[in-house]
């Protein structure tokens, strides 16, 4: 018989027993389009935490009362363009405490996986960047030399001997071991040239931070991270890169490795059922806990679908509060 996600919602021996079973706890802190079926052109980003720059009722108190447990809090996000020094900042402007160690981006799983997981060899340690200053500064947080991101010399246009010079390998890095692929502000064509030739001349690894391929943001979707790669992707024949980002099981390793958790003593919290929820299933986590101020709106969802299923689920995040 397959197993029923428990309702915790009102529930307080259920919600009490929940949370004694984790030390710690992940948190989504991306926020996804919501399409009102009353307003089709209405989206707003919705999550977990927050609702656009509203924090969702008792979520404060909620991650106050865990911390008072002992109980380690990660905010997990796929947002690229930060670093975490920068997402520290966003959460506290909105009313969040957060110190640098409980936030966890992309950009920094990147950073970790690539410094203490992937282990380039010495001679090919440099990572060439398509991506914003976020990705940057967690690679240098973890020693790792990098070229392109932010730097002005390839925010240009392509000059007619760059294409003499790419085509030769005059102008790439021999010490360029990997492309790290992230949403870029900036993208041109010559930073895909570069990242085009640093993966065919110089054998580099085709990383990318996450895979999301629209940017909510307005009231409308632009192009996001893996819009960014879908040029290099196609120009490789459909080789794709290695995710770092959610859902992906390295993003997961890269947590592991940095707060050395038992994964049976971790729950995953989130709003979507492909992305935060297999997440931690995947990973072997202890228990996935679905908020439905999200993308997820009613236990119908995965009773559709049928394979991605919560171990439990709240309507939302504040909804703990009764039982801690």
């Amino acid at each position: 018989m397959a197993f029923e996600p428990q309702y915790l919602t009102g529930d307080k021996a259920g919600i009490e027993a929940f949370v004694d079973k984790f030390d710690v706890f992940l948190f989504d802190c991306d926020a996804h389009p919501q399409v009102q079926l009353s307003k089709i052109n209405d989206r707003r980003r919705v999550g977990v935490l927050w609702s656009g720059d509203r924090l969702f009722e008792g979520t404060v108190e909620t991650l106050d009362k865990l911390r008072s447990k002992g109980k380690k809090i990660v905010f997990v996000t796929n947002n690229s363009t930060k670093s975490r020094a920068d997402y520290q900042k966003k959460l506290t402007g909105i009313g969040i405490p957060a110190t640098l160690d409980e936030v966890f981006s992309s950009s920094y799983s990147s950073a970790i996986y690539i410094s203490r997981i992937l282990s380039l060899p010495p001679s090919k340690n440099k990572v060439y960047i398509l991506g914003e200053s976020g990705i940057e500064t967690e690679l240098r947080s973890e020693k790792i030399h990098c070229v392109g991101g932010s730097d002005p010399l390839y925010r240009r246009d392509i000059a007619a001997d760059d294409y003499q010079k790419l085509a030769s390998g005059e102008a790439l890095d021999k010490a360029v071991g990997a492309v790290l692929c992230g949403l870029d502000f900036h993208l041109n064509y010559l930073k895909l040239a570069f990242a085009y030739h640093y993966i065919t001349q110089n054998n580099a690894v085709f990383l990318a931070t996450n895979s999301d391929v629209t940017l909510p943001n307005e009231n409308a979707l632009f192009p996001g991270a893996g819009a960014c790669a879908a040029p290099l992707v196609a120009m490789l024949g459909g080789m794709k890169p290695e995710e770092l980002g959610k859902p992906s099981q390295k993003m997961m390793d890269a947590v592991q490795s940095k707060f050395h958790f038992e994964r049976e003593r971790a729950c995953m919290v989130g709003d979507r059922l492909d992305t935060d929820i297999k997440f931690g299933i995947e990973g072997k986590l202890g228990g996935t806990l679905c908020v439905l101020t999200g993308v997820t709106k009613a236990k119908e969802d995965w009773e559709a679908q049928g394979v991605v299923k919560p171990a439990a689920w709240v309507n939302k995040l504040g909804d703990l509060t009764y039982g801690l």
